[in-house]
């Protein structure tokens, strides 16, 4: 990562650190590409292939086991998969793709304004998550939240770095 030429100055850092923060940024952005991919899927495939592709994949655990939870439970979600929830799944990946992308790549060119920004999404992302699982009971969102967590907090640790910089760089 370079220093933007607004900053000019040299930022110091635990080298260490610094890199676990390039390293979270680029998950997120892998993230967001995922997410933008799935999105784009759910938005084109039809409703019957992804029936199709859902039997096709739990084929032969269902025949090595007919009780098999997760197999039934993939299969019983497609079945119950409506067009409004397939349009929403596809338009809430778009959503965040977008904006995941849009955040890390402000992130990396170091706009100083993408720390907060980048903060705010996240922390009303990890809100969010903390309500479906209220719903859904989904470990896989707990997971994220927390990942997304511990994400944050490079990012806030950035950012107080770049301002201590810029307080520095300031004529008093």
């Amino acid at each position: 990562m370079h220093i933007a030429p607004e900053s000019r100055t040299e930022i110091v850092r635990p080298h260490r650190m610094f890199g676990m923060f390039e390293i979270a940024v680029l998950l997120k952005g892998i993230n967001g590409m995922v997410e933008l991919v799935g999105g784009m899927l759910a938005l084109f495939v039809p409703l019957r292939t992804v029936n199709q592709v859902v039997l096709w994949l739990t084929a032969s655990q269902i025949e090595d086991d007919p009780n098999d939870w997760l197999a039934n439970t993939l299969i019983h979600a497609a079945e119950k998969l409506s067009m409004g929830a397939k349009l929403y799944a596809s338009f809430y990946l778009l959503a965040h793709g977008c904006v995941k992308i849009f955040l890390v790549y402000s992130l990396w060119r170091e706009k100083i304004w993408a720390f907060p920004a980048a903060l705010s999404l996240m922390g009303l992302l990890v809100c969010y998550s903390l309500y479906r699982y209220t719903h859904t009971h989904a470990t896989a969102l707990l997971v994220f939240g927390a990942i997304d967590l511990v994400i944050m907090w490079f990012i806030w640790r950035e950012y107080l770095i770049r301002q201590r910089t810029i307080r520095k760089s300031s004529p008093a």
